[in-house]
């Protein structure tokens, strides 16, 4: 039987609790733990899914917001999850991320990932300055170029950084189909870490050649936009899953989108941003159990499609 994203949780009972009682989520998945992908550049192990932080984390200093914030962080490491992505585009989340992970027990287990947006080289090490000082940390993970601005002037400072140890890898990000190409360009030209752009389901224009340059290249690929900006759920709204879904361990739609991006052997990780904690328990426990072949891709994107 399948279910919402908002049944998960109301299956046990316990909706709001944390997962320490609710152990009955691994019921979900054949598996115990995340599947994870190496970064190609260094073969580091990442768990496959993440979290976003656009729009959601985004909450200033409200109480009442950063409670429930905490919770869908402390979820998403309970389960597995690892990459946290900000930017500082995103309003106060970079701080929120570092004023809540600095409570959790385990903060340094994180992989924690922002970015560079201005143009101008001091410009950009004074922002990636600030962003370390907004999000705690002495060094980052993963400093990526927001939207390719100016971003022959900041990869030689993130060499510089990476060499220097200020960070672990660096990368590239871009939103649009549009700018596929450019970050082919990129990826051949200079050899990132990282890039990170959108694809899904109904959105695979990344499938003609970007996804494939990744793999050639060793870069190691984070997806945004996995649902479409929402409107993948508008699609399905009261439509029920494919009986075959048990097949591939998938309880919910939500599932189904983000394990079709993650079978494909490219991708390192996806971050579907969200603010609710069990929305963020749903997006974790598509990490776990069977993904589809290249057959059961393609069957899932016909099914979507015939919706």
């Amino acid at each position: 039987m399948p279910y919402s994203r908002r049944e998960i949780l109301k299956l046990s009972g316990l909706t709001g609790l944390g997962l320490a009682a609710i152990p009955s989520l691994f019921s979900f998945s054949q598996d115990k733990s995340m599947r994870q992908r190496a970064i190609p550049s260094s073969g580091e192990p990442l768990p496959i899914v993440g979290l976003g932080t656009w729009l959601t984390f985004d909450v200033g200093n409200s109480s009442e917001a950063l409670k429930v914030r905490q919770q869908v962080l402390s979820e998403m490491q309970q389960l597995g999850g690892k990459v946290i992505d900000s930017s500082p585009m995103y309003g106060s989340s970079e701080a929120v991320v570092g004023k809540l992970s600095a409570a959790l027990e385990s903060q340094n287990s994180l992989f924690y990932a922002t970015k560079v947006w201005t143009s101008g080289r001091q410009a950009g090490i004074d922002q990636m300055n600030s962003s370390f000082r907004k999000m705690r940390r002495s060094t980052m993970d993963l400093m990526q170029i927001h939207n390719l601005v100016d971003w022959q002037t900041h990869v030689k400072t993130l060499r510089t950084w990476k060499e220097a140890r200020k960070i672990r890898y660096w990368g590239l990000t871009h939103y649009v189909d549009s700018a596929h190409s450019t970050l082919e360009k990129i990826i051949r030209q200079e050899k990132p870490d990282f890039v990170q752009f959108n694809y899904s389901i109904l959105s695979r224009h990344a499938e003609k050649s970007l996804l494939a340059t990744c793999q050639q290249n060793q870069t190691a690929v984070i997806i945004n936009q996995p649902y479409d900006s929402g409107s993948l759920f508008r699609k399905v709204k009261g439509q029920s899953l494919p009986e075959w879904s048990v097949d591939y361990d998938i309880k919910s739609w939500g599932q189904y989108f983000l394990k079709f991006i993650l079978s494909h052997e490219a991708v390192t990780c996806a971050i579907p941003g969200t603010s609710k904690p069990h929305h963020v328990i749903d997006n974790m426990m598509a990490g776990y159990g069977a993904l589809p072949d290249s057959s059961g891709r393609e069957k899932m994107a016909s099914y979507l499609k015939s919706l």
